[in-house]
């Protein structure tokens, strides 16, 4: 990390999990746990709990997201929710292109650049996803997989935008396998990631830009993985949903 120019950010991805009573149990007991965080906190819950969880944080530094939003302002979209919906409930981030959805729902890069240039008009700020499968690190692939997702995720994102963007590198092969990327491994595919920015960008709007590790990352692992230059925080799953976890994740990011 380093924080003299830029944000570390742990954002719990709570994924299908929780229902509205366990949200407030659960950032009940979260909340003093982390109150002390020298990071931003953040929790992306289910659609449903968002009320709950907006309520359960009330007076904490711990921020809500959403796990999707649609490009649309409204309209015949089943199942969809829009940003003004997200806003307008409290929610201040949103985890946009999580690989769960590229695989299982059909996003595509396209429709998640359209997603994210939804969020930031309505002034939430996203949290972009972006990783590479197993067959596609071994055949050497990943640098340029990373840059191309990260440029066509910020399709016509103003760099003055990129002060509210967050991009976390989630290699696919570690998304639920408990298999976690090494500390160099994550490091180097951070640093592929801010390299997309700086190209399109300029140097200081990668040296400022947030980019987090996703995959895996949990209590054991995340003092380590926290410590490597391009690591700005982490995106985290499973951990986010035992609040003990969480809050050594927390601290961890915290130093």
């Amino acid at each position: 990390m380093n924080k003299q120019t830029r944000k570390a950010v742990i954002a719990g991805n709570w994924k299908m999990n929780k229902t509205p009573s366990e949200t407030t149990a659960l950032i009940n007991e979260m909340k003093p746990l982390v109150a002390d965080a020298d990071c931003d906190v953040v929790l992306c819950v289910p659609f449903i709990d968002i009320a709950a969880a907006v309520e359960a944080a009330k007076g904490s530094n711990i921020k809500i997201g959403a796990e999707n939003v649609h490009f649309k302002e409204s309209g015949a979209y089943t199942g969809e929710v829009s940003a003004a919906m997200l806003v307008e409930a409290g929610v201040e981030y949103v985890v946009i292109g999580h690989s769960e959805r590229r695989t299982y729902f059909g996003e595509t890069d396209q429709t998640v650049n359209l997603r994210t240039l939804a969020a930031l008009k309505a002034g939430l700020k996203p949290i972009v996803c972006v990783g590479e499968t197993l067959e596609q690190r071994e055949l050497g692939y990943t640098e340029t997989l990373l840059k191309f997702q990260t440029k066509m995720a910020l399709t016509n994102v103003s760099a003055e935008d990129m002060k509210n963007v967050i991009i976390a590198y989630e290699p696919v092969w570690a998304i639920g396998t408990g298999v976690t990327a090494t500390d160099d491994q994550a490091d180097e595919g951070n640093g592929f990631v801010r390299a997309a920015i700086e190209e399109k960008y300029g140097k200081d709007v990668a040296k400022a830009t947030t980019v987090q590790y996703g995959g895996s990352m949990n209590a054991k692992n995340a003092e380590g993985l926290v410590s490597k230059y391009n690591v700005d925080g982490g995106l985290i799953g499973g951990a986010s949903l035992k609040a003990e976890d969480f809050s050594i994740i927390v601290k961890a990011a915290s130093k």
